[in-house]
């Protein structure tokens, strides 16, 4: 029978909306109705509450309003800083610089702008899953206009040394993008003093709506628009405001930034007890990615001899809810490619599991987790030639 109880332990894919958030939306769907960049009274006050949004999202960052521009999300966030760098830009220089590991709406991006004649450095990274700095003071050449690195990677919750990549950029005069959809809320984040100049961020990921997200660009950054019709964003972003999701995405920011740290340290220490128990009760497991550099929720682990999608399926027989990797990929069947840069050999890398906590996970959610985790693992390895093999060298030695 399957379990009626849900343990949701998959926050880096999407997080519930918080009720306050939800409240103050409401409204917007409603009687706050009118197209902002009308003239009449009701139109001001849809203006005004994007602006407050606005002011939100800049005061979480250290940044300017007027360097805030709303998106549909991350990933047109990550699309409009890549292409539009790179096609503003390519006079002076057609090279751009990321990382083997980041998500794929930046990965694909600059797979396509290399089909148009852009020269794309992939920079490796260690077996914790951070690039090393002199790899990328080795990759600037006089040609190369960008530089985008996630700010924390999805998958394996390590935290990248943004503030050492953008002092490099500015010293160099190039720019730096970062993909922050994860941080926000779960690091403190000075776009001014990390010298960061275009930062993408996605409200889902911090109990905001879906659908809604934010770039930061910043003041004098030369820029090419990526979509093009009315003159909204300051004629950078055209399309009617989805001012609900706005005011949403304001709100929620306001929240994730506010009592961060405490929120974080109760949510490591869960996360920490869940890793130890799992360690000590599987054997031949291993913990993915940085051991103390990472996102306070994140916890990426690979079994040996057995297979990821099992784990999920039957963990989702006892409700609860995890991922083998990113969640845009869970649909693949091929292994991730960020266990495989951080060096895992694939039937490793296969048999990976992303438990990642938020805000709303209690103690005895970890503990009914280490409850059917290693049995789970456990019954899978009794099925796996693999194991039995491992087990019959074992008895032979």
């Amino acid at each position: 029978m399957t379990s009626e109880r849900i343990v949701y332990m998959d926050h880096s894919a999407t997080t519930a909306t918080n009720p306050e958030v939800v409240d103050a939306m409401v409204p917007w769907f409603s009687k706050g109705y009118a197209n902002p960049s009308s003239l009449y009274r009701i139109a001001r006050e849809s203006k005004k509450a994007v602006e407050k949004a606005r002011n939100n999202v800049a005061s979480a960052l250290g940044a300017n309003p007027d360097e805030i521009y709303f998106t549909s999300g991350g990933t047109e966030s990550d699309n409009w800083a890549i292409k539009g760098i790179a096609y503003a830009n390519r006079k002076k220089g057609n090279h751009i610089i990321t990382s083997s590991i980041e998500h794929h709406a930046v990965l694909h991006t600059v797979e396509y702008l290399e089909k148009q004649g852009f020269e794309i450095t992939y920079l490796p990274v260690d077996n914790t899953g951070q690039i090393r700095i002199e790899d990328l003071k080795d990759a600037f050449t006089d040609k190369t206009i960008l530089v985008s690195i996630m700010f924390a990677n999805n998958e394996i919750g390590t935290i990248e040394p943004v503030s050492e990549i953008g002092k490099l950029c500015k010293e160099r005069g190039v720019y730096f993008h970062t993909d922050a959809v994860q941080a926000i809320g779960n690091i403190p984040i000075d776009v001014a003093a990390m010298n960061i100049d275009l930062l993408s961020l996605s409200a889902h990921k911090f109990y905001g709506p879906k659908g809604i997200g934010a770039l930061y660009i910043r003041k004098g950054v030369r820029i090419d628009n990526l979509l093009h019709g009315g003159g909204q964003e300051r004629r950078k972003r055209a399309g009617t405001e989805n001012i609900a999701g706005i005011v949403g995405l304001g709100c929620a920011i306001r929240l994730a930034v506010s009592g961060m740290d405490e929120r974080n340290k109760r949510v490591r220490a869960l996360r920490n007890r869940l890793l130890t128990g799992i360690l000590e009760k599987v054997p031949n497991s291993r913990l993915n990615g940085h051991p103390e550099n990472r996102l306070p929720g994140n916890l990426n682990v690979s079994f040996d001899f057995i297979e990821g999608e099992s784990i999920l399926l039957l963990l989702d027989h006892f409700g609860i809810c995890a991922s083998t990797g990113s969640a845009c990929t869970s649909g693949s069947l091929e292994p991730s490619h960020v266990l495989l840069a951080i060096g895992l050999p694939a039937e490793t890398a296969h048999g990976s599991l992303r438990l990642t906590l938020g805000e709303e996970n209690t103690g005895e959610d970890v503990d009914y987790v280490l409850e059917h985790v290693p049995k789970v693992v456990q019954r899978l390895r009794d099925m796996s030639p693999l194991y039995a093999d491992y087990v019959k060298r074992s008895c032979n030695v």
